[in-house]
């Protein structure tokens, strides 16, 4: 029997092919979860929740409308909500004073003010013992340059999963953030496919690689589980990256440049 058996999952953010979301949700599944999956590629979804024998509900993070229909169709389907995970962001990457008001409205919308409306959707119709999962982001406490946007809004939602925390602790309701590393994932697709900007990022990894979607998935499973006695708290899945720090862009336009070079003279 799976740890989450008979639990009933909510994932929003896992439209995405392949990304952090459905990686999550199949390990949910395989655990045992009935697992309803949201985002907004409807085709997506589709594919992944007759893949893994769950329920795809498009749903926009942004729309209240839309968000208390996901947590009404998760108890129409399934009979109750156990764990609710938000996976969705947006790697928003630009120098501070070439953000623009559309870029920061945009990223609030979808990593601040979108969570938090997730947040108290599903809380409306949790029963008792529940677990509130984010995915934050390293970066909420290390700097990664030409970020600062993203860092802010992943900061912010960490701060309000503590106060989720502390109010719905009296039900037995559980919220805590993960916090990974450089992952390789749709979202980092073009970076992470550069095998020199790997190693650069991993060197400043204590364990010796960047992490995993898979290894983000074990840490929400057991998250999600009632073997997690934790709330209020940001779990840093990354490898002991945050005892270091991220690589500067200037290291890794040389280590690029430097593998570029290499590559024409071998060639």
């Amino acid at each position: 029997m799976g740890m989450l058996q008979d639990k009933v999952a909510v994932i929003i953010g896992a439209a995405g092919r392949d990304n952090m979301g459905q990686v999550i949700a199949r390990r949910f599944a395989a655990e045992g979860a009935r697992v309803v999956v949201a985002g907004r590629d409807e085709a997506a979804l589709a594919e992944l929740a007759e893949e893994i024998g769950g329920l795809a509900v498009r749903c926009d993070i942004t729309d209240e409308g839309d968000l208390a229909a996901l947590a009404d169709a998760a108890v129409a389907r399934f009979g109750h909500l156990d764990i609710a995970l938000n996976a969705t962001g947006w790697g928003l990457l630009k120098p501070f004073l070439e953000t623009t008001k559309e870029d920061i409205d945009r990223i609030t919308a979808l990593q601040f003010t979108g969570p938090i409306l997730f947040y108290q959707a599903m809380l409306r119709r949790m029963g008792d013992g529940g677990s509130i999962i984010q995915i934050s982001s390293a970066t909420a406490s290390i700097m990664l340059e030409d970020h600062a946007a993203y860092m802010g809004t992943k900061a912010g939602t960490d701060h309000v999963i503590r106060c989720v925390a502390n109010e719905f602790g009296h039900r037995g309701i559980r919220a805590n953030s993960i916090a990974p590393g450089f992952t390789p994932t749709p979202m980092t697709a073009k970076a992470s496919r550069n095998q020199a900007i790997l190693d650069t990022f991993a060197k400043e990894y204590p364990l010796g690689r960047v992490g995993t979607s898979e290894d983000i998935a074990d840490a929400a499973a057991w998250v999600a589980s009632d073997q997690c006695f934790m709330t209020g708290q940001v779990l840093q899945v990354n490898g002991g990256l945050t005892l270091r720090r991220n690589p500067t862009n200037a290291e890794i336009g040389a280590a690029v440049k430097a593998a570029r070079a290499a590559a024409a003279q071998a060639g």
